[in-house]
């Protein structure tokens, strides 16, 4: 099927399967490897990845869903604080988990703004709830996730 949207920015268009996944396309076809497979079922959200502004496990995307959408990866704009904070933070360590945290952190952190919401320890974790880190114990991805949200433009 030929397929048509835009990829952080860019206007692409691809002939795929319709059943392939869209972490497959962005990771194969188009090698932007930043998003990650965890685990392949939509559980541990490390391939998150945003959908037209929404956060999706492109794991369990048929690329067919896409189609006329704008998608937006880790390499993707607007990440640049939330990845600081991170830095700032140490909050990566194994680095799979990592980008679909800062994919999710920057997600809540416009909704905290939009909404007018001052971000707490509680929403973060509500918020991160669909990302699984195996290597920390949660605390320096919090910090840097509530960092991110109160940081103001």
């Amino acid at each position: 099927m030929k397929l048509q949207f835009t990829l952080n920015g860019e206007r692409l268009e691809l002939d795929v399967e319709p059943l392939r996944r869209l972490l497959d396309v962005v990771r194969d076809d188009l090698a932007l490897t930043g998003t990650k497979e965890g685990c392949g079922e939509g559980e541990c959200g490390a391939c998150s990845v945003l959908v037209d502004g929404v956060v999706v496990n492109s794991c369990l995307v048929p690329a067919s869903q896409v189609d006329g959408c704008e998608v937006v990866t880790i390499e993707g704009a607007g990440f640049e604080r939330v990845r600081q904070c991170f830095l700032e933070q140490g909050a990566a360590q194994c680095g799979i988990c990592t980008p679909g945290m800062i994919v999710m952190t920057r997600a809540w952190a416009e909704r905290c703004r939009r909404e007018g919401r001052e971000p707490g320890l509680d929403d973060a974790r509500t918020a991160l709830a669909g990302n699984l880190c195996r290597c920390t114990g949660y605390g320096a991805i919090l910090r840097a996730a509530l960092d991110a949200a109160k940081e103001r433009p």
